[in-house]
């Protein structure tokens, strides 16, 4: 992998910084890691001069926390920020979907139409690193076609967020496949020239982004609950067994030699009490089954799709 990272040629700290941001991208330098730039430096082949520069450009951009005294830091989005970056970043890109077709040739048309061929061959093979290529060349397509510097500049840098969500968004193969149907429609929009309905079309992806990361994170929670209580169950059955011999000695010596001053009634009373202790396992093994949660609501893919056929009409 480290040659893979070697900067052959004299390298600028342009080119040092495009090659962290695609490790911040892919997880190579992990969020919250702390950056060691004397081994990055040697890995990457360069002086640690380019690599402080590549630092402050990447601070600059938000990827990158930079802490006095301690060094760089990669950063680390939780859940909830993530989760509010898709309708911000669904507002700006349907916006620019909406400016793109009022400005649109035949060329873009054509452009969009092979970029659509692409995505769709990309799901057909459920190839994730091929699919996300070919969405970031379609609405850096339509990003040109808008032409408008500042849409472009805000959806570039909450773009390189995204990068960092997508490497915690293992999308499913039915999640692929509505995407590819919201693709469809949208170009259909754009070959009316209904500027309003790719608006709202490309919106509407990304509240279907937002939903899949909802549910991916409460899958995970889930997991996370179902293994804790699996570990609860594993310690409540191994201390059953020795519960359950460190009381059956009193038990049938209570049964089988009852005081002399004891009535023979009594040690019926001691036996019937002596069936508490399954009673007592019981409710251990209970106390560690899997506490009963919600399951997660299902993205219904029907539902944006009726959502999107409307505007068809």
């Amino acid at each position: 992998m480290d040659a893979n990272y070697k900067i052959s040629r004299s390298s600028l700290h342009v080119e040092v910084t495009d090659r962290l941001r695609e490790m911040i991208y892919e997880r190579s330098l992990p969020p919250g890691e702390r950056i060691d730039e004397l081994g990055l430096s040697a890995r990457l082949g360069t002086s640690r001069t380019p690599l402080r520069e590549a630092l402050k450009v990447l601070a600059h951009e938000g990827l990158v926390r930079l802490v006095p005294g301690r060094g760089a830091f990669v950063v680390e989005l939780s859940a909830s920020e993530a989760e509010s970056l898709f309708p911000v970043l669904g507002l700006l890109q349907s916006r620019c979907a909406a400016e793109a077709v009022r400005r649109q040739t035949p060329e873009d048309i054509g452009a969009l139409d092979a970029l659509l061929a692409n995505l769709e061959n990309a799901v057909t093979g459920y190839r994730l690193a091929d699919y996300y290529r070919a969405v970031d060349g379609f609405h850096e397509r339509l990003q040109a076609m808008a032409a408008n510097p500042w849409l472009t500049r805000s959806i570039t840098d909450l773009g390189r967020f995204l990068q960092m969500v997508r490497t915690l968004m293992p999308l499913p193969e039915n999640r692929l496949r509505q995407s590819m149907a919201e693709y469809r429609t949208l170009m259909k929009a754009i070959h009316r020239g209904d500027a309003d309905a790719a608006e709202q079309i490309v919106y509407l992806q990304a509240m279907a982004q937002q939903r899949a990361w909802r549910m991916l994170q409460q899958q995970a929670q889930e997991n996370a609950a179902a293994q804790e209580a699996a570990a609860q169950g594993a310690d409540a059955a191994a201390t059953a067994p020795a519960t359950s011999a460190a009381t059956a000695p009193s038990a049938a010596a209570t049964t089988e030699a009852p005081s002399p001053s004891q009535p023979v009634g009594s040690a019926h009373t001691s036996s019937q009490g002596s069936a508490s202790t399954p009673t007592y396992r019981e409710a251990g093994a209970h106390s560690g089954m899997h506490p009963t949660m919600a399951r997660p609501v299902q993205p219904t893919v029907q539902q944006t799709h009726d959502e999107e056929a409307s505007l068809d009409a």
